[in-house]
């Protein structure tokens, strides 16, 4: 199993709105265990969103359909004017 960490530093004022869209869209496209995170200590407007996945060609394939899905698209345009930077982490869980 695979967990899969974004981690965005939202512009001031847009990290409820950022973590709200995130949350949104990954109920409606049923990508299984998602939580969005936002800081409670920390660097401030920061929003992460974790992905479990069984490995990483699952990953691969809902990045295709991401990228393939127009509805999706259209729920997630404007989304890059809500942060100013961001990365992706991947780690393996260790059992």
């Amino acid at each position: 199993m695979y967990v899969i960490r974004e981690t965005f530093s939202a512009k001031p004022g847009m990290a409820s709105k950022l973590a709200r869209l995130m949350k949104d869209v990954s109920r409606s496209a049923g990508n299984g265990h998602v939580r969005v995170l936002t800081d409670a200590v920390g660097r401030f407007n920061t929003v992460v969103m974790e992905t479990e996945v069984d490995d990483l060609a699952e990953f691969e394939k809902r990045m295709s359909e991401y990228m393939q899905d127009s509805r999706m698209r259209d729920q997630m345009k404007g989304y890059t004017d809500m942060y100013q930077s961001g990365k992706r982490q991947i780690f393996k869980v260790v059992d």
